[in-house]
């Protein structure tokens, strides 16, 4: 069941993303050839009554397309619907179909937050032991339910404090933790050259606790071995929508240079992940977490729609990009340079491609996954 929802989703994303240049040509007076979910060859294929259009499916699913009459200025097509095409319609019309498809994934995106997040209480990370690892230097030493006031002098667990105050003294207890070193080079297991000093509360009294952390390889950092809870917070729905932008804004931010730094930085090309790792990720998560999946499905519409934006052909930002030249111009532009720039952009997808499908296959052949849980 997971491989068909994780597949259902991203189908959807596809198709809502196609939709939008769709509703915009139409809206416009553009005339569309064809509705395709995903790439030729194609295996299905119809045209309702008294329809312009023809709908089909693709055998490789890993996108799709609107076919517009008159995408190609030097395209053949009959006198009737010559005034319908694409290269013959006002610059405003055309940056609104082809800005129209990442728009739809942009707002598809921020509606998916602002419901989970109005939908349910925000979940903050408190100075309070939930839950001890075992084997780990916290067993026999802390219990769940163990509210944590210090660490090593470091204030975390008041009473009354609210549940943002709560997140920002986890920050600053793990902080301190992370100040103590073993001896020599740190190894997984290594044991810290000093024992950290907690003060917590249980059941109404204050104690004083030693425990020495150990350097946890997976984690790169020395850790006692406990995990902190959370503290619900409700919010409404003008704070979930701020919450929604502010976490877009974060994640559009964190794209692009993420992006950028696929040119010089080879420990941001080996993160990349494809169509392949952005799938299973969704699928894994579905089999323990929906809601999680959900939000992922989120940040791949939005990062679809932001990557789409980006200034090259045959992306939908490059023909933002040439219409927007042809205006400053005030003339058209030959589509023999279009073509020419659209190589620049066609290798930088392609590479782009190459890598997250690369990185993608090595994580499923080397058994590593992609770490969703």
């Amino acid at each position: 069941m997971s491989y068909f929802l994780a597949f259902a989703g991203f189908a959807a994303l596809i198709i809502l993303h196609e939709f939008g240049h769709f509703v915009a040509a139409k809206a416009v007076g553009m005339r569309v050839e064809r509705f395709s979910l995903f790439f030729p060859p194609l295996v299905a294929k119809w045209r309702p009554k008294n329809s312009e259009t023809e709908y089909a499916i693709g055998a490789i699913p890993l996108g799709g397309y609107v076919k517009i009459t008159g995408m190609n200025p030097d395209e053949e097509m009959a006198p009737e619907v010559a005034h319908r095409a694409y290269y013959r319609q006002k610059v405003w019309k055309r940056i609104v179909v082809i800005a129209a498809g990442p728009a739809v994934n942009i707002v598809l995106a921020f509606l998916i937050l602002w419901v989970l997040f109005a939908a349910r209480p925000m979940q903050y990370v408190q100075p309070v032991v939930e839950r001890i690892e075992p084997d780990s230097p916290a067993q026999g030493v802390l219990q769940p339910g163990d509210r944590i006031l210090s660490v090593d002098g470091v204030a975390g667990y008041a009473p009354g404090m609210s549940a943002e105050r709560g997140t920002d003294r986890v920050e600053a207890l793990r902080e301190a933790i992370t100040k103590h070193g073993c001896v020599g080079e740190e190894r997984d297991g290594c044991a810290a050259t000093q024992p950290v000093e907690l003060v917590v509360l249980r059941d109404g009294e204050r104690r004083r606790l030693e425990v020495v952390p150990r350097y946890d390889e997976r984690a790169d950092r020395l850790l006692i071995g406990f995990g902190f809870g959370t503290r619900g917070v409700d919010v409404g729905v003008g704070e979930a929508a701020q919450l929604s932008v502010t976490g877009m804004w974060n994640v559009t931010t964190l794209t692009v240079q993420a992006i950028v730094k696929l040119v010089y930085d080879k420990e941001a090309r080996e993160e990349v992940s494809g169509v392949v790792g952005s799938y299973e990720a969704t699928r894994q998560t579905l089999e323990f977490d929906t809601v999680r999946a959900i939000s992922i499905l989120a940040l791949i519409s939005l990062s679809l729609g932001i990557i789409n934006l980006f200034p090259f052909l045959p992306l939908d930002g490059g023909h933002i990009f040439w219409a927007v030249a042809e205006k400053v111009r005030g003339r058209a532009i030959s589509f023999r340079v279009m073509e020419r720039a659209s190589i620049v952009g066609f290798v930088l997808v392609l590479m782009l491609f190459y890598v997250g499908l690369s990185n993608d296959i090595g994580r499923l052949t080397s058994g590593e996954g992609f770490g969703v849980r």
